[in-house]
């Protein structure tokens, strides 16, 4: 940026060079009356004068400030516009601006720690809402088996914006299900029966809450719940064989829809 006035006229290039733009910009200021050299060349050629310098100075000086081009003619050629009021109008813009970059910025934090931890809450609050018997290291051990899944993509998407209250209402939903699962076997409900195909869908439509899953993808699930030493002592710790019945039931309900669940994949 120049600092002071010049003793001879300039041209466009040497002017775009000595205050730091390009040609073209200088060129569109001119076109738009921000910036109008006041000398001209024989051959028509712009040239730039000591005020001409000075203007250009205030110029860039006010467009640091991000202001528009036109709220800069106006600072400049309108003696009505107050240059400070309109410089705190500036100020009030930016100040919301921001606050909009510092809540962005904390949603790209949460985003990134959903990616990283999955579940966005301390290991007490865990075991406050998913019981004792929860261990925090779940979510590290899923990360690490499906973290380059896409459906951990969205699991961690969901996760970002879930609140502690969130999280104990779907821990309660989860809990109240598998409760009557355990009944339902208890029962002697079969599999492939009106109540146990809502059973089916109540889990289904529960496990949507973490990512959109397909009835082939809940068959995977069940053949998992089965088979995972993990999750099958979960569920027989609520009523002994049901990992192997939820799984039927499931295995039921796909076939209700038309799928035969030895040839479900992940899909």
């Amino acid at each position: 940026m120049a600092e002071s006035r010049q003793d001879t006229d300039l041209t466009v290039g040497d002017t775009a060079a000595l205050v730091g733009v390009t040609v073209r910009t200088l060129h569109h200021w001119d076109e738009i009356g921000l910036a109008t050299p006041s000398g001209r060349t024989p051959a028509g050629y712009r040239l730039y004068t000591g005020a001409d310098l000075e203007r250009l100075c205030r110029i860039l000086a006010y467009r640091e400030t991000g202001l528009s081009l036109d709220a800069i003619r106006g600072v400049l050629d309108d003696a009505a516009t107050g240059i400070a009021a309109t410089l705190e109008e500036q100020r009030e813009r930016l100040a919301e601006r921001i606050c909009d970059l510092q809540r962005i910025d904390k949603r790209l934090a949460r985003l990134a720690d959903a990616h990283q931890h999955g579940i966005l809450l301390s290991a007490e609050e865990q075991k406050a809402t998913f019981g004792p018997d929860w261990d925090p290291q779940q979510g590290a051990r899923a990360r690490a088996r499906w973290g380059d899944s896409p459906q951990w993509a969205q699991f961690a998407e969901r996760a970002a914006s879930r609140s502690p209250d969130d999280w104990r209402d779907l821990s309660d939903a989860m809990s109240r299900l598998e409760q009557d699962l355990g009944a339902a076997l208890a029962r002697g409900v079969r599999a492939g029966s009106p109540e146990a195909n809502d059973l089916a869908d109540r889990h289904r439509a529960i496990f949507g809450n973490f990512f959109p899953i397909t009835r082939q993808m809940q068959v995977c699930l069940g053949r998992m719940f089965e088979d995972d030493a993990g999750f099958a002592a979960h569920y027989d710790g609520i009523r002994d064989g049901l990992a192997t019945w939820f799984r039927q039931i499931i295995d039921e309900a796909a076939r209700g829809d038309g799928i035969d669940p030895d040839l479900a994949t992940w899909q």
